[in-house]
């Protein structure tokens, strides 16, 4: 199953320096195990915004939203799914 989503990152303010690097490291480190498995496909920042979309290709909707409450950054993180069909009219034999 492929979806979209799209990830708004609110980190707090008042939160240390230190902290927020150490969480975003760790973040870093999960997408890109995520991405080498294969289930976390494509991530595209949004210009001028802490945003990201993404594609993801997992079994379920439940395995998506175990990875999603993975993130590191998820507590700070407004997230929008868009589950994605293959249209008809596309010329490509595959998505990939």
């Amino acid at each position: 199953m492929l979806f979209q989503v799209r990830m708004d990152v609110n980190i707090p303010k008042d939160m240390p320096f230190e902290q927020a690097n150490e969480i975003k490291a760790v973040e870093k480190a999960y997408s890109q195990d995520l991405q080498r498995q294969g289930k976390w496909r494509h991530i595209w920042r949004i210009t001028g915004q802490y945003s990201n979309i993404s594609i993801f290709e997992v079994e379920s909707n439940e395995e998506l939203h175990n990875l999603l409450q993975g993130l590191p950054l998820y507590p700070y993180m407004n997230i929008e799914v868009i589950a994605l069909n293959r249209h008809p009219s596309s010329i490509r034999d595959d998505d990939k």
